[in-house]
């Protein structure tokens, strides 16, 4: 008999997981919604074997139980699931960005049947809801799992066994570490990110024509903060601590930099771009990272029909996976308006000799 698998919230992540691990046959797939047009489309797209409005029956037959709904709402469906009788053990999990406060709740489960495994998949996407779900969303992505001290070896590996067609890496982390970390590399950049629009957005009072310069550079900084707004609010309510201690960092941060400036205190300057730039560069050593370890190139194009597609072919037929590629939208301090990357220094040297002898220009990040 196929075990039971149960994601309840079928947004992005849901949706995403949904796809993924229908790519198996091993598992019968239930998702649940309280949306019945997000039900319907479901259905309609043959991607579980089952929907449901109805939590509490679904999941008192369920297996594994994966809550992808947000975090709010995920901890209201774990107080349900501990007034649920269940006839064997049942893993519970989740994707909260979050890990603090739902293992606070776990913790308090009264409910022995129930054995909870904290999870994040660190993969996204501006855009929200089911039609932007993908299944290979998750793929080369860390996935982190938080267990519970009463998570046996084997249920850990059930779970991972489950996740491990949406192709991820895994990585283990207590609650607390997670917290902070993905306070610093995802939580605390979304807030910057909707600072600077704002800030964008009141100059434009004065610069009517500020957004017609607004690309490149900006709408790369500034592109996490098209995300869901009720989806993020949520996130900084429950990280809010680490949150606002961050803000503070920041705050001493741009002290110093207004210092720099306004008593032209060139060296200094210097020395803090040059220390900016080498972490950033170094991240790429971590292949495992949640930032993906990416090697760009610049191909400067010609404006035809067809000239993005001839590098990207050429490319195909040596072999060379492109993992992201991008019109670049401003010509700033690099000769290029494609840019390509790749997963190694191996391929990136490959494209770049390879595009060099078709007499491209261009020009490889270091």
């Amino acid at each position: 008999m196929k075990q039971r698998v149960l994601i309840a919230g079928i947004g992005l992540i849901g949706g995403s997981l949904l796809k993924a691990i229908k790519q198996s046959d091993e598992y019968y797939l239930i998702g649940y919604d309280t949306d019945n047009k997000v039900l319907q489309y479901v259905q309609d797209e043959q991607m579980t074997d089952e929907v449901s409005s109805d939590f509490p029956t679904v999941a008192a037959r369920s297996d594994i139980i994966i809550l992808a709904a947000p975090i709010s709402a995920s901890i209201q469906l774990l107080h349900e699931l501990d007034n649920i009788t269940f006839d064997q053990k049942v893993i519970v999990s989740d994707v909260s960005s979050v890990k603090g406060t739902i293992f606070d709740v776990a913790s308090e489960l009264k409910n022995e049947q129930i054995v909870f495994i904290g999870g994040h998949p660190m993969a996204g996407s501006h855009k929200t809801g089911i039609h932007a779900a993908k299944a290979h969303l998750f793929e080369n992505a860390i996935y982190v799992l938080s267990p519970t001290s009463q998570c046996q070896q084997q249920e850990l590996q059930d779970l991972k066994e489950v996740l491990q067609w949406t192709k991820c890496q895994f990585l283990t982390l207590k609650p607390e570490e997670h917290d902070e970390m993905t306070s610093v590399i995802s939580h605390f950049p979304h807030l910057i990110a909707s600072s600077l629009v704002h800030q964008a957005k009141k100059w434009e009072e004065i610069h009517t024509y500020l957004p017609g310069l607004a690309a490149g550079g900006f709408r790369d900084i500034t592109r996490i903060a098209s995300s869901n707004p009720k989806m993020w609010q949520d996130i900084f309510l429950h990280n809010k601590t680490k949150l606002s201690r961050l803000l503070q960092d920041w705050i001493n941060e741009m002290v110093t930099l207004k210092e720099f400036l306004d008593m032209n205190k060139e060296a200094e300057m210097v020395h803090y771009l040059n220390e900016a730039k080498d972490y950033r560069d170094g991240l790429n050593a971590y292949s495992r990272g949640a930032l993906p370890s990416y090697h760009d190139l610049y191909v400067d194009v010609k404006d035809k029909p067809g000239a993005i597609a001839s590098v990207v072919q050429s490319l195909a037929d040596a072999d060379i996976s492109i993992r992201n590629i991008r019109i670049l939208e401003i010509r700033d301090n690099i000769n290029g308006a494609l840019r390509l990357s790749v997963t190694s220094k191996e391929d990136q040297q490959k494209a770049y000799d390879l595009l060099q002898a078709q007499d491209y220009d261009v020009t490889m990040e270091i």
